[in-house]
C-alpha cells in the first residue's frame, strides 16, 4: 500500500499584496530543524516587480530574493518576516558593481548579483550551508516565456558591455546567457533566527560552471566519501545540458548527476569528476529529472533521495523518491526507484493560475518524531507543507529495484 501523504488545506505562505519583493511569488522553501528545539526554520524564494531598476524600453525587472519564516507547531502554521528580505541580490550593472567579498575576505565575482532562487539547506562536516540558483542579472517577467506566443525577457537586463568583454572571464561567458549558477553560502542559523540577516549569510562561491551548463538542484552529502582512493566531498546536481557530462550523449535529457571533489572550490572546475545517477525512465519523467532536496540517511550506508520530474507543460512537475547505497571506494549506486509519482498538484490552490504548468516542487524535508515534514512550492506562486510517515515511505520504495520493477517479496529488505 502506498504511504499516506497529508497536506495543509491552504497555502502555508503566499504572495503579500503591496510587499515590493514578495507580491508576485512566494515559493520553493528550504527548511531545517533548530538544533535546540522542534522549531523549523524556513528560507523561501520570493519576487515582485522592481520598477526602481527599470530600464527604458524594458519590462520591470523581477529580481528574486530569499525570505525567512519559522514554525513552532511541526509545520502547521508559519510566522514569516515580510518586513525585509533575508538575502537580496545586489542588482549591479556596471563592471565594478559585480563583485562581492567572500568568506575568506577576497573580492570575487558575484554570481548572485541578479537573482537568488530555490534555496536548499544542509550540513557538511557539522557546519550548515545553503545553496541557491543564481543569475548574474535579473530577468523581466520570466513566466511570459511560457505563454503563446512566448515573450523572452531573460536578457533585458544583461548590460551591453558584457557582449564586448573578454571570454577569458567565466563570469562573463555565463552572464551572456544569463543561465543559473548554483552558489554556496555558509549559513549562521543563530543570526538568521535572531533577524541579523546581514551576518547570517557568508558567500563562498559557485559550485557549478555556468558557461558549461545551466545547473541547479545542487546540494552536498554531509560527510566525505572514499571515491577513487581519495576522501572526497560528494554533490548532487542537475545540468540542463547533459552533453558535456558522462553518458550525456545517451541520456540527452536533464538528469541527476553525482560530482566528487577533494575541495569544495573544485566543484566549479575541471577538477571535479562526474557520474550519472539517474535519467528519465518513466512516462511522467519524459522531459527531465532532478534531485529535490538533500538526502536523508535511512539505513547502513543508504540514503533516501527525493526527486522531481517533468513530463511537459500540461502535466507539469511531480515528485517521487529513490534510495542509493554507498560503495567501497566508488560512487554510490541507485538500488531502489519508485515507478510512480507520489506527490503532485491536486488541491485547488495548487493549480496554476498565471502560469500554464501544474507544479508541486519539494525543496526541503526534516524528520521529527518519525514523520517526514516536507516543504514545497505550489503553482510556482505559493508554499505548501506535507507530512508522511518516514518508515512507511522507505518501506514502499524498497519494494522496487533500481529500474522501478517490483521485487519478489522475499528479497525486500525492511
Amino acid at each position: 500500500m502506498k504511504p499516506q501523504f497529508r497536506y495543509l488545506d491552504k497555502p502555508a505562505l503566499e504572495p503579500v499584496p503591496g510587499c515590493s519583493w514578495a507580491d508576485k511569488m512566494v515559493l520553493n522553501p528550504a527548511i531545517v530543524k533548530d538544533p535546540d528545539s522542534d522549531t523549523i526554520h524556513m528560507l523561501f524564494r520570493a519576487t515582485g516587480p522592481w520598477p526602481q531598476k527599470r530600464r527604458e524600453g524594458c519590462h520591470d525587472p523581477y529580481p528574486i530574493f530569499l525570505g525567512y519564516a519559522k514554525s513552532d507547531d511541526l509545520g502547521k502554521t508559519w510566522d514569516a518576516d515580510f518586513s525585509r528580505p533575508a538575502l537580496a541580490p545586489n542588482l549591479g550593472y556596471e563592471e565594478d558593481e559585480l563583485y562581492i567579498t567572500d568568506i575568506q575576505g577576497n573580492k570575487v565575482r558575484n554570481y548572485a548579483n541578479g537573482c537568488i532562487e530555490d534555496p536548499r539547506i544542509f550540513p557538511v562536516e557539522g557546519e550548515l550551508y545553503v545553496t541557491v540558483a543564481c543569475r548574474a542579472f535579473p530577468p523581466g517577467p520570466y513566466w511570459l516565456s511560457d505563454q503563446d506566443p512566448p515573450v523572452e525577457t531573460r536578457f533585458e537586463y544583461v548590460p551591453e558591455w558584457i557582449s564586448q568583454a573578454s571570454d577569458e572571464d567565466p563570469f562573463v561567458k555565463t552572464a551572456r546567457s544569463n543561465d543559473t549558477v548554483t552558489v554556496l553560502y555558509k549559513l549562521d542559523l543563530e543570526q538568521l533566527k535572531n533577524g541579523n540577516y546581514e551576518q547570517a549569510f557568508h558567500y563562498i562561491g559557485p559550485l557549478t560552471e555556468g558557461h558549461v551548463s545551466d545547473n541547479r538542484d545542487v546540494f552536498l552529502f554531509p560527510e566525505k566519501m572514499k571515491i577513487g582512493d581519495k576522501h572526497q566531498y560528494l554533490m548532487l546536481h542537475r545540468p540542463m545540458n547533459v552533453l558535456p557530462f558522462p553518458e550525456g550523449e545517451r541520456v540527452k535529457k536533464p538528469s541527476i548527476y553525482l560530482a566528487a571533489a577533494e575541495a569544495i572550490a573544485d566543484f566549479a572546475s575541471p577538477k571535479a569528476e562526474h557520474r550519472l545517477l539517474a535519467s528519465p525512465v518513466f512516462d511522467w519523467e519524459e522531459n527531465r529529472v532532478g534531485a529535490s532536496w538533500p538526502p536523508i540517511k535511512v539505513g547502513e550506508r543508504e540514503w533516501l533521495v527525493p526527486y522531481h520530474a517533468k513530463k511537459n507543460v500540461e502535466f507539469g512537475y511531480t515528485q517521487s523518491f529513490m534510495i542509493i547505497k554507498e560503495r567501497d571506494n566508488d560512487y554510490p549506486v541507485l538500488i531502489h526507484r519508485c515507478p510512480d509519482r507520489l506527490m503532485y498538484a491536486e488541491r485547488e490552490w495548487e493549480m496554476p493560475s498565471d502560469y500554464p504548468t501544474p507544479c508541486l516542487f519539494t525543496t526541503g524535508g526534516v524528520v521529527l518524531n518519525g514523520e517526514l515534514i516536507m516543504s514545497y512550492g505550489a503553482a510556482d506562486q505559493k508554499v505548501g507543507i506535507s507530512w508522511v510517515n518516514l518508515e512507511e515511505l522507505v518501506n514502499h520504495i524498497r519494494q522496487y529495484d533500481q529500474e522501478g520493477k517490483l521485487l519478489q517479496q522475499d528479497t525486500i529488505q525492511i
